[in-house]
């Protein structure tokens, strides 16, 4: 099955209160599962490797075998395809989780998209922080 995941993360302070959430859809767009968490106190990357983290974990579950992952953050994007080095310890250990899911999976990529263009997602982040 080909699928589609969007994520984002996000924290009100750096650290600060901080949420996930991920949208995991089908090929022809169906939303498979969607699902906003808080976290506790963490870093808006930490918030972001934590949505890729749990959609690839959700993917695999679909038992989806090739997937585009799409997110705001650049930084994780570029770490994920292997053009920046994760420097950041906190980082090692999602970056780490993530490339794990990402192999049971097969084939995933990985694009960069301006926020705008990742809605659900965001607003998914942002009613999990409020709840809190």
């Amino acid at each position: 099955m080909k699928a589609r995941l969007w994520t984002d993360g996000g924290a009100r302070g750096n650290p600060g209160p901080a949420a996930f959430a991920y949208v995991l859809e089908a090929e022809d767009g169906t939303v498979l599962d969607a699902r906003g968490e808080a976290i506790g106190v963490a870093t808006n990357n930490v918030a972001e490797y934590s949505a890729l983290v749990a959609g690839l974990g959700r993917a695999v579950e679909a038992g989806v075998r090739e997937l585009e992952v799409r997110s705001d953050s650049e930084l994780m994007v570029k770490q994920m395809r292997g053009e920046y080095r994760v420097k950041n310890r906190d980082l090692q250990s999602l970056f780490l989780d993530a490339s794990r899911a990402a192999r049971e999976i097969g084939r995933v990529t990985y694009t960069h998209v301006r926020r705008e263009h990742n809605e659900l997602a965001d607003r998914l982040v942002n009613e999990a922080l409020d709840a809190v």
